[in-house]
């Protein structure tokens, strides 16, 4: 039976609804990944009040990679790229029934996968681990004990994607099924596990202490969702059915997406490399700049582009192409209009910020020093990291893997090159620099691509948006700049107290000026942003 085409009045309460139901989940979600990127930070904080930037931590980090690839290429790749699509469509067409055998062959599958791919990293480590950081100890000749050390942490910490690409799946089935709650709180399991082993665990066991709390966060992260999935009513078989259409989509959509995924991780391998020659606190302190860089993404860019995603798939299930450019450019309006102040507010505070966060116990000046050179440099690209997850699930929700991964593979590309070439010149801020310009092409080429799929973006506001925001953007650091400057000129150098007073005075500063000026200029995402606050705070 041919689909009949929507009335005016019936595209326009159709929308209405969409709106209402993006706008609660958002809400849902963007509490949620508040409050885990808060308790990240906190968990940060803890790291570095225990070990600073120990060498013995950079060995963590170093070892923390080989597990999370295992479940960011296996888990994460059906996740947010096939599944959820998938899943859709398969609902829409075949029913219930037909929509909970396709989750449970899936989630059979990346279980299983994960489990063996575990297992071969497990008899690998003491190859590979010593390949992602050569220079690892060379700078203080310790290089067989931290090498050991980083081969032990990760074995150890193998446990861990097993129980995320269980605990990775349910999420995907959950976010399909617009049930946000359970997803949102099992991020904050995991990262209060991280904080009590470093406050707890790490004066009797040192680093093993934080891998010990990865384990056991990892299955917090898996058990807090088990109640929400069935209240979902989902059936769970053990069966998994190979010959299935929605099994085969996932596998042809899965394909692509792996690359693109293990391309991500590759940019966090090619800093880690190079970082292992600057020094042995090089790793950490990047670990640490990133992770401060990566708080406004997860709250914005993220949160908006998880809560919009299940839309934006059932829109282009149901081939309203119209419906889902105007959800894309107005979750892109959104996106941007919150992350670019927070690019240059973020590298405008970046050393009373780091400062303020990270210096007591055993993190001192010069580690504050060494994160608050590098976090400047990741701060610039926080809107075009942020941006990216809106435009790549553009295309998820057409179900074109390919294109986000061969921009996915450029931008590593890019990086491994400027990395190289910036590094020996410019150290820590050479690399930062080199991750963000391939962000920031990235983000341009993902744009300009997303346009020619889904058609022209104009007359939905997206060029008048970018430029208000850019305006009060500048006007917003231009004040905050000039606190700085009398601040200076006062003796305040951004120690101690003075670090708490600047962070917070100018981010008050410049949030009040941006927002004043945002409104002056009339920007539709002011009236935006406060009915959001609002639906969440009634």
């Amino acid at each position: 039976m041919q689909r009949q085409p929507l009335s005016g009045r019936g595209r326009f309460l159709q929308r209405g609804v969409a709106s209402q139901t993006v706008a609660a989940a958002a809400g849902v979600v963007a509490l949620g990944f508040v409050a885990s990127r808060l308790l990240g930070l906190l968990r940060s904080v803890a790291i570095a009040h225990a070990f600073g930037t120990d060498p013995q931590l950079s060995a963590y980090w170093v070892a923390f990679r080989l597990p999370d690839l295992v479940f960011q290429v296996l888990a994460g790749a059906t996740l947010s790229a096939a599944f959820i699509p998938t899943f859709s469509r398969v609902r829409m067409r075949g029913g219930e029934q037909a929509g909970w055998a396709l989750a449970s062959s899936v989630l059979n599958l990346v279980s299983i996968a994960t489990a063996v791919m575990a297992a071969v990293a497990f008899v690998l480590a003491p190859v590979i681990v010593p390949l992602l950081a050569p220079g690892l100890g060379a700078e203080t000749g310790r290089e067989s004990e931290l090498r050991t050390l980083a081969v032990h942490l990760t074995r150890g910490m193998l446990l861990s994607p097993i129980m995320f690409g269980v605990s990775g799946m349910l999420t995907g089935i959950l976010n399909a099924r617009q049930h946000f709650l359970a997803p949102a709180l099992a991020p904050l399991i995991y990262n209060l596990s991280i904080i009590v082993g470093a406050l707890f665990l790490a004066q009797p066991m040192g680093v093993n202490g934080l891998a010990v709390a990865v384990v056991i966060g990892s299955a917090g992260h898996l058990l807090v969702q088990l109640p929400a999935l069935r209240a979902v009513g989902m059936k769970w078989t053990a069966s998994i059915d190979l010959g299935s259409p929605g099994v085969r989509e996932v596998a042809r959509l899965v394909g692509p997406r792996v690359i693109g995924l293990a391309a991500a991780q590759l940019n966090f391998v090619v800093v880690v490399f190079f970082a292992s020659f600057v020094s042995d606190e090089a790793i950490s302190a990047l670990t640490y700049a990133f992770l401060i860089a990566m708080l406004p993404v997860g709250v914005i860019g993220m949160a908006i582009s998880t809560a919009v995603f299940p839309t934006m798939a059932q829109q282009a299930a149901a081939q309203q192409m119209e419906t889902l450019r105007d959800s894309v450019a107005r979750s892109l309006r959104l996106i941007l209009f919150l992350a670019i102040p927070a690019s240059a507010g973020m590298a405008l505070l970046a050393t009373p910020m780091v400062r303020m966060l990270f210096e007591r116990g055993a993190f001192n000046a010069q580690s504050s020093d060494l994160v608050a050179a590098a976090l400047v440099w990741y701060a610039v690209a926080v809107f075009a990291h942020a941006g990216i997850e809106i435009l790549s699930r553009g295309f998820y929700a057409i179900a074109d893997t390919r294109t986000p991964v061969f921009f996915a593979v450029m931008a590593v590309i890019v990086n491994a090159a400027l990395a190289a070439a910036l590094v020996g010149p410019f150290g820590l801020r050479g690399l930062a620099a080199a991750t963000s310009a391939a962000a920031l092409i990235e983000f341009v080429l993902l744009f300009i691509a997303l346009v020619r799929r889904l058609g022209s973006m104009r007359g939905r506001g997206i060029g008048t948006s970018l430029l208000h925001t850019a305006a009060a953007t500048a006007v917003m650091a231009e004040m905050m700049g000039l606190l700085l400057l009398l601040a200076g000129v006062a003796g305040i150098d951004g120690g101690g107290f003075s670090a708490w007073l600047l962070t917070i005075l100018g981010g008050v500063v410049g949030l009040g000026v941006f927002a004043v000026t945002a409104a002056w200029l009339r920007s539709e995402e002011v009236a935006e942003v406060l009915g959001r606050l609002e639906g969440v705070r009634s």
